[in-house]
């Protein structure tokens, strides 16, 4: 499993330049980027030569398309979706990702037709340029009960509307946090098929019980109570060998450098990957 980064919870980066150097200078593997925005800036041929010369690849792309709203809103992100999986696609990405609150203020059975019918959409076009779509879903308490009507926040559910999408390309963003808030087990990720994950991420919890724990609450790996060594010997028995991307989401943004936090991170990723017999 390759180890990889987001760049939440990483600080103020100064630039995509400067947080692709980070990673491979702690010896990550993938980083999740703009892939799109970094050909943008670079050009195809930058792009490929800049991830080649720091050994690393993009482990996903987010969704850039907005498909919680309103009908023209989602329209009028397509063509940028398109734009969005060509660049990846040629720069060696194969997955996309976007997540899925547990509650909203829309009716709840109409917002669902409405998202099957968008996200559906969304994977079509991802699927056309070789690209698998992972839905996240989001776990923590509190956020089942942020909006008016509650909507997904299962294993299960995730699962059975993956298959009312029906696009053999779509999958799960498989989060610990989400696992850990859900009261899953490691049994629960055994009885996964590996195609059924897309992508990866990792992160820690604090030691509060489980219905108190903030979805920005978030620590890095191997400084909370998340049975992370569970987690990764489930996803490896299971056959994923993808990567596993640290995801720090906090109340206030970090105060330390970009430099030491990724350094943190490093230490996390030692720690745990060591305590699952992972290399």
């Amino acid at each position: 499993m390759l180890r990889g980064l987001t760049g939440a919870g990483l600080g103020k980066l100064e630039s995509t330049e400067q947080f692709i150097e980070l990673a491979a200078k702690y010896g990550f593997q993938a980083v999740d980027i703009d892939a799109l925005g970094l050909v943008e800036s670079h050009s195809m041929d930058g792009a490929r030569e800049l991830l080649a010369k720091h050994g690393l690849v993009i482990g996903s792309i987010g969704l850039p398309v907005e498909w919680r709203k309103t009908e023209e809103e989602f329209l009028a992100g397509l063509p940028k979706l398109a734009q969005a999986a060509e660049a990846a696609a040629a720069l060696g990405c194969t997955s996309c990702c976007t997540y899925v609150l547990p509650s909203t203020d829309y009716k709840a059975a109409h917002f669902m037709a409405l998202a099957t019918r968008r996200l559906r959409t969304c994977a079509q076009i991802l699927g056309a340029y070789g690209i698998r779509f992972g839905l996240e879903f989001v776990g923590p308490h509190h956020l089942r009960t942020q909006w008016a009507n509650p909507f997904i926040w299962t294993l299960e559910e995730t699962l059975d509307w993956i298959d009312a999408i029906g696009e053999s390309n779509v999958g799960l963003l498989f989060d610990a946090y989400h696992w850990y808030t859900n009261g899953l087990t490691v049994a629960d990720i055994e009885k996964l098929r590996v195609d059924q994950i897309v992508h990866v991420h990792i992160n820690d919890a604090p030691d509060v019980p489980l219905a108190e724990v903030r979805d920005n609450g978030r620590i890095y790996p191997g400084e909370g109570v998340i049975d992370l060594s569970g987690f990764l010997q489930g996803l490896q028995r299971i056959g994923y060998k993808g990567a596993v991307a640290q995801e720090i989401l906090t109340a206030a943004p970090p105060a330390d450098s970009p430099e030491n936090l990724v350094q943190r991170s490093k230490a996390g990723f030692d720690k745990v990957y060591a305590a699952a017999s992972i290399s």
